[in-house]
């Protein structure tokens, strides 16, 4: 017998027993196919239900699946309940308030993102915070938008710093002024973020490690010195590479003399 985390219902029919009892079971694949269900088929009977469960669900993929049904629901009663949950004392909560109104993609709640958000001390609402705010900020607000999260350059690990990087390189050319100020912080946490960011943004492709190494070694060496040793490396490198294509190359021969013997 599948055993469940006791969750409430929004109403006491079997129905929603069922659904609430599937969502707080505790094999992860029957919670995901809970919520698809609930998605699949919109209740406005279930936005409770989702919204308790998406405070307290441990599984990413299943958190995704809440969101995602919450978005199936309309606007006009999910809004007034996610906007709630931003003021929760529980983290996940918040977050998990915050990447719904992503999905959501309603332009009239940029104006619930607040600065407390874009700076919260638990790191996965202050990232979701980012994400979020990208997404609904104002074409006119988003030099103030930037100007916000520059200051938060040189946060947390390396996820931390990805999720900032990737937000600022979202908003654009609007970033590079600020970029540009933060590059020559005195911190090198935060000049070497700044500078793998504008990394980031002139060349997309570029990894975010590799543009990180690049501006560590920009910030511990200057700008001027850095580029001079740049420009000298490929003289430097090529003799030892033609030696070593030409050392293997007798190896193989060698190699393939013995096979005939």
């Amino acid at each position: 017998m599948q055993e469940v985390v006791p969750i409430n219902a929004t109403n006491g029919t079997p129905r929603n027993t069922r659904v609430a009892n599937a969502l707080g079971a505790k094999d992860s694949s029957v919670r995901l196919q809970a919520a698809l269900a609930v998605g699949s088929n919109p209740d406005p009977g279930f936005l409770e239900t989702l919204i308790e469960r998406c405070a307290v669900e441990p599984d990413f993929f299943v958190r995704d699946m809440l969101s995602w049904a919450l978005t199936r629901l309309s606007p006009e009663i999910t809004l007034p309940r996610i906007r709630q949950e931003l003021d929760s004392e529980r983290a996940q909560a918040r977050s998990q308030a915050l990447h719904t109104l992503s999905k959501i993609g309603d332009t009239s709640a940029w104006a619930w993102i607040t600065r407390g958000m874009l700076r919260d001390a638990d790191d996965e609402v202050a990232r979701t915070a980012w994400r979020v705010a990208v997404v609904l900020v104002p074409e006119d607000e988003k030099k103030d938008l930037v100007d916000e999260l520059v200051m938060q350059l040189g946060r947390g690990d390396r996820n931390v710093r990805l999720s900032l990087s990737r937000a600022l390189v979202d908003l654009g050319d609007v970033t590079k002024p600020a970029l540009e100020e933060a590059a020559a912080n005195p911190d090198p946490a935060v000049a070497t973020h700044a500078r793998a960011t504008e990394l980031l943004q002139q060349n997309p492709e570029t990894g975010f490690d590799a543009a990180i190494d690049e501006a560590k070694r920009v910030v511990t060496l200057g700008p001027e010195r850095a580029a001079a040793a740049g420009a000298a490396e490929p003289a430097e490198t090529a003799e030892p590479t033609e030696a070593t294509e030409s050392t293997e190359a007798a190896k193989a021969t060698k190699t393939a003399g013995n096979a005939h013997c």
